[in-house]
């Protein structure tokens, strides 16, 4: 597998909506270690539900969530959202997640397209898969 150095930083962000916000961003920055950036609640003290949530993911990029709210225009249904993560580390990742109480659906692999990786759900149902391919370069 070739990788490209020059590849540009991601600047895509999956938005997710949980039935338990603040549950689902324990569990991402405790089981798969994604590092909270901001969580702004619809209370005064930050609490009540989630409004806007940033998790930055180590490497780059990362997601953003928010709770299931009545009338919001974002009807992504709760454990709807498939994410596909890159790390150079598949196996510590894979070991803190098992650690961390995910449900691993599919266990460490090798692709034939020169990947390591696997594939986790978490409480919401999303699915997480974690791997080192990194996509194929831009041309042009």
């Amino acid at each position: 597998m070739t990788t490209s150095a020059a590849a540009p930083p991601p600047t895509v962000w999956p938005t997710l909506r949980a039935r338990d916000a603040r549950a689902l961003i324990r569990f991402l920055v405790d089981a798969f270690r994604f590092e909270e950036v901001v969580v702004w609640g619809d209370q005064p003290d930050g609490g009540g539900d989630v409004v806007h949530a940033e998790l930055a993911w180590p490497a780059g990029g990362g997601v953003m969530l928010g709770s299931v709210r009545e009338g919001s225009i974002w009807t992504v249904a709760p454990g709807s959202t498939g994410c596909y993560v890159v790390t150079d580390d598949p196996d510590g990742v894979h070991d803190r997640a098992v650690a961390g109480g995910a449900e691993v659906v599919q266990p460490l692999n090798d692709t034939d397209y020169g990947s390591r990786e696997f594939t986790a759900r978490d409480p919401e149902g999303n699915l997480w898969s974690f791997g080192t391919y990194r996509g194929q370069p831009r041309v042009g």
